[in-house]
C-alpha cells in the first residue's frame, strides 16, 4: 500500500483547459522484507498510519469555482499482482493565510465622483458621491464600516446602496473568463432633489467567503466594496474601493497602546525642559503688595470714644490687615523634620 498528496489548480476557460501541480508526494507506507517481492497481509483489518509535511513555502487556498477548482487530496493505493488496484481520495482543505496588518491592508481608501444627470440640453443637475473605508484588509465575519457623502442636486430622487462583489478570473492559455456576484449589499434613505446624506460608519457585514486569492497564475479571486447611486432613468453612480478579505483578523490594540503611548511620551516631554533642578523660593512680599494698595485696602474706622487698648479694634480691620500677611518665609531645611520619613508610592497608569 502507498499513499500520496496531490495538489493542483485547474481552470477551464473559452473551452480550453489549464493546470498547475503545486506538490505531489509518493509514501510507501509498508516495504516488503529483503529477498521478497510482495508482502502477504494475514486475513482481517489492518492500519497503517502515516503523515506527511507540507511545505514551508505559501500554498494557494482551496478553492472550487464555476470553471475551475483549486484542490488539495490524499489518495491511498493498495496494489496486488495480477488484480487491479485499488484506491481512495480523500481532500484536504487548506487555507493560506493573508495578514490584514501590514502596512498595505491597513491603508485608508478614498474615491470620489460625480454624475450629470441628464443629457445634451435636459440636464437637471450633477449627483456627487465620496466614500470612504479605513482600511483595505478584513475578515470574515466583520462589520465594514463605510462613511460616505452624497450630494443630490438633480431633479429626481436618488437611492444609495453598498455592496460586496466577488470576482473570479480564470486564465487558460491566453483566453480569460471572469464571472462577478454581490455576496452583500445595504441600502440608505432615499435623498430627494436638493438634498444631502452622509453615511458617517453605516455597516456591512461581510458574509463566510473564500479568502482572496492572489498568488495563483491561473486563477484570482478578488473582492471590492462598491458605493452605487440608483438614479431613476440614468446609469447608477458607482465608485469601487479595493478590497481584500484574509485569514488574520485585524489588531488594533496592540497599535492603538503603541500610538497612545508614543503621544503620552510626546506630549510629556516638556516636563523635563521646565522642571528646574532646585526649587526656586517664592516672591518677595514687598514686590507683589505695595503699601499703596495695602492701604487702599483697609478702610479707616471712627475710633469709639470708650473704648481703651487693641480690645475695641473694628473686626474687619483685623480681616484685612491677615489678608494682606506675608507669606511665611521660605526654607529648603524643614523646620521641624519628623523622626519617622513617611514615603509613598507614586504610579504612572499609561
Amino acid at each position: 500500500p502507498s499513499a500520496g498528496p496531490r495538489a493542483s489548480a485547474s481552470a477551464s476557460a473559452l473551452a480550453v483547459f489549464s493546470e498547475v501541480e503545486y506538490l505531489n508526494v509518493r509514501l510507501s507506507l509498508r516495504e516488503p522484507p529483503a529477498g521478497e517481492g510482495i508482502i502477504l497481509l494475514q486475513p482481517g483489518k489492518h492500519e497503517f498510519p502515516f503523515r506527511f509535511q507540507l511545505p514551508s513555502e505559501p500554498l494557494v487556498t482551496s478553492f472550487t469555482g464555476k470553471y475551475g477548482s483549486i484542490q488539495y487530496c490524499v489518495r491511498a493505493v493498495l496494489e496486488r499482482p495480477k488484480v487491479p488496484d485499488q484506491s481512495v481520495k480523500r481532500e484536504l482543505q487548506v487555507v493560506s493565510h493573508v495578514d490584514v496588518n501590514t502596512p498595505a491592508l491597513l491603508t485608508p481608501v478614498l474615491k470620489t465622483q460625480e454624475k450629470m444627470v441628464g443629457c445634451w440640453f435636459f440636464t437637471s443637475g450633477p449627483v456627487s458621491l465620496s466614500a470612504k473605508i479605513e482600511r483595505k484588509g478584513y475578515c470574515n465575519g466583520e462589520a465594514i464600516p463605510i462613511y460616505a457623502e452624497i450630494e443630490n442636486c438633480s431633479s429626481r430622487l436618488i437611492v444609495p446602496k453598498a455592496a460586496i462583489f466577488q470576482t473570479q478570473t480564470y486564465l487558460a492559455s491566453g483566453k480569460t473568463k471572469t464571472i462577478r456576484h454581490m455576496v452583500a449589499n445595504v441600502r440608505g434613505n432615499h435623498i430627494a432633489s436638493g438634498s444631502t446624506d452622509t453615511w458617517n460608519g453605516k455597516t456591512l457585514k461581510i458574509p463566510p467567503v473564500t479568502p482572496s486569492i492572489l498568488d495563483c497564475c491561473i486563477i484570482r479571486v478578488d473582492y471590492s466594496l462598491a458605493v452605487y447611486i440608483h438614479i431613476p432613468g440614468a446609469k447608477k453612480l458607482m465608485l469601487e474601493l479595493p478590497l481584500v478579505i484574509g485569514t488574520i483578523p485585524y489588531n488594533g490594540f496592540g497599535s492603538r497602546n503603541s500610538s497612545i503611548a508614543s503621544q503620552f511620551s510626546m506630549d510629556m516631554s516638556w516636563l523635563t525642559l521646565t522642571l528646574p533642578e532646585q526649587p526656586e523660593a517664592p516672591p518677595n512680599y514687598a514686590d507683589v503688595v505695595s503699601e499703596e494698595e495695602f492701604s487702599r485696602h483697609i478702610p479707616s474706622y471712627p475710633q469709639p470714644p470708650n473704648c481703651e487698648g487693641e480690645v475695641c479694634c473694628p473686626m474687619f480691620a483685623c480681616i484685612q490687615e491677615f489678608r494682606f500677611q506675608p507669606p511665611p518665609l521660605y526654607a529648603e531645611v524643614d523646620p521641624h523634620p519628623s523622626d519617622v520619613e513617611e514615603t509613598q508610592p507614586v504610579s504612572f497608569i499609561l
